[in-house]
């Protein structure tokens, strides 16, 4: 009998306990679930549950709920886990860099762009690069890769895909040309090199493209890369300029043909070449073009009267520069934010942006731009609107109420993105494909 008590208070206690533990993990799931809802309905409120461009998409049939693309994502925040399945919260802000891709035991993640009611236009391009027009490839951010990592293995693979069908009989100045000098651009024009072809880049701004303009101290570099001509990068936390002065070293090094404010406006194939022509009126012919340039393409204007003005400028290089001056910043994206932050530091700066709230930008960026505004720092106009911008001043139309405000001014930076490059695109006979959630890596593929 006392057996039999024994066994049941045994029993007993191993059922208590494994109804303790079932308890604590249906309860931390209740939790886990209730926090991640909760960021979602925030994201969604805030404008940032709709991707903008390369993001993760989980087949929740593979999912096993291992929570390494949650580990690995250096973003934070992007995934998270509800009723035992990875979901994505803030898709917008994914910078398509695939650490979550690659952490997921199961290959139960995708990267997609565009979704089912945003789609996104890109150029058709081929395993190879290689777009509908044979001789033309494409590699990097126009191409749906935005990462400088993913740019610049982009730009060396295309070089060495398209390397195999150069045809030396062929008339022309050069085997290829590079249009664009970002992440892509230089990758190629390395590989390029190294491979023993003939190759001239073609820079509409500055040598680094996009890079180029964000601010010196900009962290713009979180995992290491391979470089043509040089191998493993391995920085972590690189800034702008680090960056920017490993690829200068390289193109002295090896003396890489690259030509600056040099912008191609037109390219077209004659017989089995391409010609190539410039804004200056310049013409350049190659057996092979190489599209290396960005997605926001040339700045967007304001289009108001005094744009032209020689105080208004698209991009923010050396803000310690600036100092004790009246500074307008237009727009409500990161570039905006963290410019006017920076500026801030020795300026009076007024942050302009048509909106009624910030909600595309990173969390840091709103925490630190309500903080500065707070304190006096930055005077934020949320539903403004530039209408004319003169020597001494600016003409701002503000609130629903439209009221006219002329603010004393020494420079205006404008951040209100750029116009894609799809009439130029199509202008060479590229063919744009507006994608709707299409994968663009997934296993097996």
């Amino acid at each position: 009998m006392e057996v039999i008590v024994e066994n049941i208070i045994i029993y007993g206690i191993v059922v208590l306990i494994f109804g303790l533990v079932v308890w604590f993990y249906l309860h931390r799931m209740n939790t886990q679930n209730r926090s991640v809802e909760a960021k979602i309905e925030k994201a969604k409120s805030e404008g940032l549950y709709e991707p903008v461009s390369l993001h993760p998409v989980v087949d929740p049939n593979s999912c096993i709920q291992s929570g390494a693309c949650i580990v690995a994502c250096p973003e934070k925040d992007i995934l998270g886990i509800v009723n035992g399945r990875a979901t994505t919260i803030n898709a917008s802000r994914c910078i398509g860099h695939g650490a979550c891709f690659h952490a997921c035991p199961t290959h139960a993640i995708s990267l997609c762009i565009g979704t089912e009611k945003r789609g996104v236009d890109l150029p058709h391009v081929d395993q190879n690069f290689e777009t509908n027009v044979s001789g033309i490839f494409i590699a990097g951010e126009i191409g749906g890769m935005g990462l400088i990592r993913n740019a610049v293995e982009q730009g060396r693979q295309a070089v060495e895909n398209l390397a195999k069908g150069i045809n030396r009989k062929v008339e022309a100045d050069y085997d290829l040309i590079i249009v664009g000098s970002g992440p892509a651009g230089i990758s190629a024009s390395l590989a390029a090199k190294k491979l023993g072809l003939s190759a001239l880049t073609l820079e509409q701004d500055s040598l680094g493209g996009t890079v180029f303009s964000f601010p010196r101290s900009k962290i713009v570099m979180t995992s290491p890369m391979d470089l043509p001509l040089y191998g493993k990068v391995r920085l972590f936390e690189t800034s702008k300029q680090e960056l920017l002065d490993l690829w200068l070293k390289l193109i002295n090094v090896h003396d890489i043909a690259i030509r600056e404010q040099t912008k191609v406006e037109a390219i077209n194939r004659i017989n089995e070449h391409f010609e190539l022509s410039t804004q200056s009126g310049d013409i350049f012919r190659a057996r092979k073009v190489l599209l290396a340039i960005g997605r926001r393409g040339t700045p967007r204007r304001l289009n108001v009267p005094g744009e032209d003005c020689p105080k208004v400028a698209y991009r923010l290089l050396d803000p310690e520069r600036i100092r004790e001056q009246k500074v307008m910043v237009v727009g409500g994206g990161d570039s905006a934010v963290e410019s006017a932050l920076l500026l801030a530091e020795q300026n009076q700066v007024i942050l302009s942006y048509r909106g009624e709230a910030f909600n595309r930008i990173k969390p840091a960026n709103k925490l630190k731009i309500e903080n500065a505004a707070a304190q006096g720092k930055v005077r934020v106009l949320f539903r403004s609107t530039i209408k004319r911008i003169e020597t001494k001043t600016v003409t701002v139309e503000l609130g629903r109420d439209l009221d006219i405000e002329e603010v004393e001014n020494d420079l205006v930076f404008i951040f209100a993105g750029g116009e894609l490059p799809t009439e130029f695109l199509a202008k060479a006979g590229i063919t744009i494909t507006r994608k709707f959630g299409d994968a663009i890596l997934k296993h097996g593929k």
